[in-house]
């Protein structure tokens, strides 16, 4: 049985009324079921006046509650404000020269790197990127202000992924 064989077979179960079938053939064993849906009937009330008139019942102040709703920004919602105030000249795009595991810090114990708000220089590392059980050290090529992390500690990066933006100074 090839695959064009079976095809026709799915067709041919799922457009007829048969809700289950079975084939042996050649070796092969195929099963089909299909679930039939549910429906669900609900009785309407017999007083559905009440309801009617509500719809219809314009909206005044009487009938609308008001509330109150206070929001404040989040650090996220900061930081995103800011990105989008820097010009694009500004950031440096860090990307990763190769496939690998991330990793912001040399150890679990250890410190991060650099995080958001992290001064680096040209030469400092931001990240460790393993490949092929090599541990290779990605150092800053510009001077600045880490604005955001891309990647999340022990995260699987691709070649050319952004893994940070730094504002150059």
């Amino acid at each position: 049985m090839d695959y064009k064989n079976i095809q026709d077979l799915i067709k041919t179960v799922s457009d007829s009324q048969i809700t289950c079938f079975e084939i042996e053939t050649e070796g092969i064993r195929i099963k089909m079921e299909k679930k039939e849906a549910q429906v669900v009937v609900e009785r309407i009330p017999e007083n559905v006046t009440h309801i009617e008139a509500a719809v219809h019942e314009p909206l005044t102040g009487k009938n609308i509650e008001m509330q109150e709703v206070h929001a404040e920004k989040t650090e996220d919602e900061v930081s995103k404000n800011t990105v989008n105030t820097i010009p694009d000249e500004n950031i440096f795009i860090v990307k990763s020269p190769i496939v690998g595991t991330m990793y912001t810090s040399p150890s679990a114990e250890s410190k991060n790197f650099v995080k958001v708000g992290s001064i680096v220089k040209v030469g400092d590392t931001l990240c460790i990127l393993e490949a092929m059980k090599l541990m290779n050290e990605i150092e800053s090529e510009v001077d600045g202000e880490v604005l955001e992390v891309l990647v999340s500690n022990e995260d699987m990066v691709e070649y050319g992924q952004p893994l940070f933006k730094i504002i150059k100074n």
